[in-house]
């Protein structure tokens, strides 16, 4: 491919912002169409971004001759349908985070994108900010010594800014969505925690809904050995009053700690009694840089930024964590 044109299945709130407007940003990229079930819905975000072509129909848009790569950013529960529908097509794929429903539905995915010998990326787009890859940067220099262990706690209010607004609050249909806002928000933490420091040999979790205010399970917890027996520890609360909302993970090693937050824009270095704070511009389109390079490995140019099997292991771990695993 000598450019790619995208088209969006699901063109929602998290395509305002986040993603829509970067693909016609990035070098060698453009948004020709946009689909979502609701018609008039489709055809004012088209006007509105000036996307040429509208679909209520997700297969008449795959179908588009037009249309060379696909953008899947409907709720998790249609990812594997509309993901095989285009790979099948012969038609790259973008998929947005959470994958899918399951490890079982990943797998399959991951399967069918070998079997077409079609392109399959996941939106787990916190790889392309220059924030984490910094962070990378400083394990693999050993700036902070042997990894000993890692800890993280995303601990959030009912009523967080941190979730998306929706028309639907679909996050918390398990149904819909795999789950509760675990699933929503921990696809970023756990997949940096694999690219980080590589493969999991073993995992371990509890998941409850304690407050019983919705289907989901509002409090998770987790542990992660990876191979190289580093240990990490998480704990995700969904119910804590807004004074006690926190947002951290630290990394600790046999010579300092880094701390930071995923959904931030800074870390700290705590060496020697000393604390040094990087803080980094994230950029208008949160997405931008992840689909850049997307766009680069679609066209032949570049690394898949983040593998299908990224993905299955990233879901395997959720489904462990939630004993579904």
């Amino acid at each position: 491919m000598s450019k790619i044109n995208w088209g969006i299945i699901g063109c929602g709130n998290v395509t305002e912002v986040k993603s829509g407007p970067a693909f016609n940003k990035v070098p060698n990229s453009s948004l020709v169409a946009v689909m979502r079930r609701d018609g008039a819905k489709a055809e004012d975000y088209a006007k509105r971004h000036g996307v040429p072509k509208w679909y209520n129909d997700a297969r008449q848009l795959i179908q588009d001759p037009d249309v060379n790569a696909i953008y899947v950013a409907t709720p998790p529960a249609s990812h594997e349908e509309y993901a095989l529908a285009a790979l099948e097509a012969g038609k790259p794929v973008y998929v947005e985070k959470p994958f899918t429903l399951s490890q079982e539905s990943a797998i399959r995915m991951s399967g069918a994108a070998a079997k077409y010998n079609t392109r399959l990326t996941v939106a787990h787009y916190r790889r392309g900010l220059q924030l984490f890859k910094k962070i990378k940067e400083l394990l693999q220099q050993r700036v902070i010594g042997d990894i000993r262990f890692v800890s993280l706690q995303m601990l959030q209010p009912p009523q967080s800014d941190m979730i998306a607004k929706t028309e639907e609050n679909w996050r918390l249909n398990p149904d819909i969505s795999g789950g509760g806002l675990f699933h929503d928000l921990a696809p970023h933490q756990l997949d940096l925690m694999i690219w980080f420091f590589g493969k999991v040999k073993r995992a371990e979790g509890f998941s409850l809904n304690q407050a019983e205010a919705y289907q989901a399970d509002d409090l998770v917890s987790g542990e992660l050995l990876f191979d190289n027996n580093i240990l990490f520890r998480g704990i995700w609360c969904f119910t804590v009053l807004p004074e006690e909302s926190r947002d951290i993970c630290e990394i600790v090693g046999s010579e300092g700690k880094i701390s930071f937050s995923v959904f931030g824009d800074h870390y700290v270095l705590h060496q020697n009694g000393k604390e040094e704070r990087t803080v980094f511009a994230l950029p208008q389109h949160i997405q931008q840089p992840m689909i850049e390079e997307v766009v680069q490995y679609f066209m032949g140019t570049g690394p898949n930024p983040c593998t299908a099997q990224d993905g299955v292991d990233v879901m395997k771990i959720i489904d462990t964590f939630t004993g579904r695993g």
